[in-house]
């Protein structure tokens, strides 16, 4: 059943994350299937906290031969403790992905086996050592998503919260791109420049838009709040709010004012 009514769902305010888990344990910890019941208890039933079964996933998705699986983990969770509100925003973008996704059942699933979340999660991880100065280990967590998940989000990228990502394969997200709260992005989008400048040259995409499979919108130009992208779109000027686009060049088919 998918009842999320007793947890927080406002993007104004932090998840209740013992709520988030205590559900997220009750889904996973009473798995009576015996091949698939390790993975729940390694990765979920054995962790007291949101924020320590988070460390633990992305040191282990991400590990190769030269950063090993506990450096990894302790990198994500330090970058955790200095930053909790990366804790929150990840809590947010499962209870998202959870109300927008149809083919998501519960919170586990996305947590455990949605690449796209997982991918903005490291993410949003590479995104605080770039601001701390750690730019060769922000590129090395960017390359370690792109190889192992095929999403390429350059660690400037400011990304909100609350943002789903569904499917994931082949989107990359420009260093200059601004993304606020509740935006939705699906496979092979572009979230891009046109090679012609420097400086700030990538979209802002304003709180509730959405962007369609194979969109690509490129430049420094601003898709508006709760605005739609048509799949396989090619976006190169300003989209109103409440906009539908579609096309290539995208045009405007529909102009929906708020309620």
């Amino acid at each position: 059943m998918r009842d999320h009514h007793s947890l927080s769902l406002s993007s104004t305010y932090d998840p209740d994350l013992n709520a988030l888990w205590a559900r997220m344990q009750s889904e996973a910890c009473g798995c009576s299937d015996t091949l698939i019941r390790d993975l729940f208890a390694v990765n979920i039933c054995d962790h007291a906290d949101f924020a320590s079964a988070l460390a633990s996933l992305l040191g282990t998705k991400l590990t190769d031969r030269a950063m090993t699986e506990p450096t990894l983990t302790r990198l994500v969770a330090e970058s955790l403790a200095d930053e909790p509100a990366i804790i929150f925003s990840a809590a947010a973008d499962i209870l998202a992905t959870f109300e927008r996704d149809p083919a998501c059942p519960d919170l586990t699933t996305p947590f455990l086996f949605f690449k796209g979340w997982q991918a903005l999660q490291a993410h949003r991880i590479a995104h605080h050592l770039w601001h701390q100065g750690r730019r060769p280990l922000a590129y090395h967590l960017q390359s370690r998503v792109n190889e192992r998940f095929g999403i390429d989000i350059h660690p400037g990228a400011q990304l909100g919260r609350r943002m789903s990502i569904d499917h994931g394969t082949g989107i990359v997200i420009g260093e200059t791109t601004i993304v606020e709260d509740n935006v939705s992005l699906f496979q092979n989008v572009t979230l891009g420049g046109t090679g012609k400048k420097k400086g700030d040259r990538h979209p802002i995409i304003r709180q509730g838009a959405m962007i369609g499979a194979g969109a690509k919108v490129l430049g420094r130009l601003e898709i508006g709040a709760h605005a739609r992208i048509g799949a396989a779109s090619v976006v190169l000027e300003d989209i109103p709010p409440h906009a539908t686009a579609v096309g290539n060049p995208a045009r405007i088919i529909k102009l929906t004012p708020p309620e």
